[in-house]
């Protein structure tokens, strides 16, 4: 400073514009002198980084890359340099005293902040990370780590300790709980969602009142994010999932078995007892010989036949079509190679209520996988309502438009044909 001082006066610059031309000179010199040393330091703190890091099987080094670990970090160098030459400054060195620790100050939130961003990416290439998500609770650190660092810089910005600050922080509380109301809340609710395993990423979850319906795909501590099956996205506040109810299907995914609850319905006008060409017609049927054997001895021995008339009367016991179909459903349900046979296989009858009598299958099929349920489920439905025919029953159905109009028909037919008589 003092040599470029004096060569501009010798030039016959004048003291005062000698003395600014020769401090901006300082100034851009240790401006370049920052840039140069930032550069350098990000390249030796990169190289070694990764030299450290090589080794690491879930890539570490290159997710503190991605997040600008080590190029945040590198920016610490610039402080000092600027300190080193505040002496040059004297007028100026309580601000740039200043400036040098808020500048501190603000770099290390940066780090702190890239570092917990890179803890939740390493964090995820564990399997763990699933059950266990860790993200909200990151977040709530870093909103702990801005108030501290907002507390320092206004602390430092006045010229006043930090103490006297918290002091006076206390008043603004309830301001802050309405500001940060969603995120409290938010964090009190993630806390309980992954302290009591409520649900996890990669969860498919039904929320009714969100119109959500597909797999967790982010935890965070305000919100959950839903990917539906239509591959939209519902954002639900990460509290709703606490107040209200939602429905995680976890659980049918880890038994391996997904259950199947549909009913056939079936017109009672058709439903009659069995006679004996019926019965000896369902001995061919497979799925029906142990069946038929069985209820042919119990009958024997209650006095009566499987193969009696029962237009003789209604007294003792006999078979019905719509038993032995139902026995054929339940025969058949246990025999199917998508059926899971470890859990609950039933068919039961279920009471009419002005649709005829519903036979409803209970039972779990082997995968879980959604268009496998399905297919395995249509697989038997297309088989069982096509074989009710057989068995002399009618399946229930609501009167449409076409039978309507056949019904019409039929009845004009009548009249034309009376008429013509």
């Amino acid at each position: 400073m003092e040599k470029i001082l004096k060569v501009l006066i010798d030039a016959g610059v004048p003291a005062p514009s000698a003395a600014f031309i020769s401090q901006t000179i300082l100034v851009v010199f240790i401006l370049l002198l920052c840039v140069c040393a930032t550069f350098i330091a990000q390249r030796l703190i990169r190289g070694l980084g990764g030299r450290l890091l090589k080794n690491s099987r879930r890539g570490w080094d290159v997710i503190l890359r991605r997040n600008r670990v080590f190029d945040r970090a590198a920016h610490l160098i610039a402080p000092l340099i600027v300190n080193f030459f505040s002496g040059s400054f004297p007028a100026y060195a309580q601000w740039i005293s200043r400036g040098v620790v808020i500048y501190v100050i603000v770099v290390l939130l940066l780090i702190a902040d890239a570092a917990l961003n890179a803890a939740d990416d390493i964090y995820r290439t564990f399997s763990v990370s699933k059950a266990k998500p860790i993200k909200g609770f990151l977040q709530a650190i870093k909103i702990c780590l801005f108030i501290v660092g907002f507390i320092l810089l206004l602390s430092e910005l006045i010229g006043k300790s930090p103490i006297i600050l918290l002091g006076g922080f206390s008043a603004l509380a309830a301001v802050i709980t309405i500001v940060f109301r969603d995120s409290l809340l938010g964090f009190v609710a993630g806390i309980q969602l992954t302290s009591n395993d409520m649900v996890r990423i990669g969860d498919w979850i039904e929320m009714p009142r969100y119109n959500a319906d597909g797999t967790v795909v982010e935890l965070s501590l305000n919100t959950v994010k839903v990917e539906n099956f239509d591959r939209t996205i519902t954002t639900i506040p990460a509290y709703a999932m606490i107040s209200d109810s939602f429905k995680n299907w976890r659980g049918m995914v880890q038994s391996g078995g997904r259950r199947i609850k549909r009913a056939i319905y079936i017109d009672t006008s058709s439903i009659r007892p069995l006679n004996s060409d019926l019965f000896e017609r369902f001995r061919k049927i497979e799925y029906l010989t142990d069946y038929l054997k069985t209820k042919e001895t119990e009958l024997a021995q209650s006095g009566r036949t499987g193969g009696a008339d029962p237009a003789q009367g209604i007294n003792g016991r006999h078979l019905t079509n719509i038993g032995t179909f139902r026995a054929y459903m339940q025969v058949y349900l246990e025999n199917h190679p998508g059926i899971h046979r470890d859990m609950a296989t039933m068919v039961r009858q279920l009471p009419c209520e002005g649709r005829g009598l519903p036979l409803e299958i209970y039972a779990f099929t082997k995968s879980t996988d959604w268009a496998a349920y399905e297919n395995t489920q249509s697989d038997i439905f297309d088989h069982l309502l096509s074989v009710a025919p057989v068995f002399g029953l009618v399946l229930y159905q609501q009167p449409a438009g076409s039978d309507i109009r056949l019904a019409v028909g039929a009845v004009k037919s009548n009249e034309n044909i009376k008429g013509s008589v």
